[in-house]
């Protein structure tokens, strides 16, 4: 706890304050699928104009994405990610595998191939061994909020 409020200083809290409406992690995945034009992340997302250029310049505010000028009369942009932005890519792709998995099974809307050509799922592994962290593995073992309880 923070110890003024009370209230668990959070980085997933902190996060999901930037990303975790409807539509900002929309944005991010059509941007990563290269609609990087306005009326292309329009035609994709179905949300309103207003909702989307909200969502734009909250997401370049905070360095996710950027925009550039690719038309001068009429001025026009267009949009790409930010190294920050990129960064949020195994969000979007858990996200996905999980969708696929119990809001989709057998109807997967979209199918990745990786590079070595098998289908491709998101899995989170620890970056030093390689291997995915069964359910107890993880314990914490500092920051500046620790919590002491059962590993995770």
């Amino acid at each position: 706890m923070d110890g003024s409020n009370g209230v668990r200083v959070c980085s997933v809290t902190d996060a999901l304050a930037l990303v975790g409406d409807r539509y900002s992690l929309l944005v991010i995945r059509e941007i990563a699928y290269g609609c990087r034009r306005f009326t292309e992340l329009l035609g994709k997302i179905g949300c309103s104009r207003d909702v989307l250029t909200t969502r734009l310049r909250t997401l370049e505010g905070v360095g996710i994405v950027e925009r550039r000028l690719y038309s001068a009369r009429p001025p026009r942009y267009e949009y790409d990610l930010t190294e920050s932005g990129s960064e949020l890519r195994p969000i979007v792709l858990a996200l996905k595998e999980w969708g696929d998995l119990h809001l989709n099974r057998g109807k997967e809307p979209v199918i990745f191939a990786h590079g070595c050509g098998a289908e491709f799922h998101a899995r989170t592994v620890c970056a030093v061994c390689g291997r995915e962290a069964d359910p107890g593995e993880l314990r914490i073992i500092g920051g500046t909020n620790a919590v002491v309880g059962t590993p995770w």
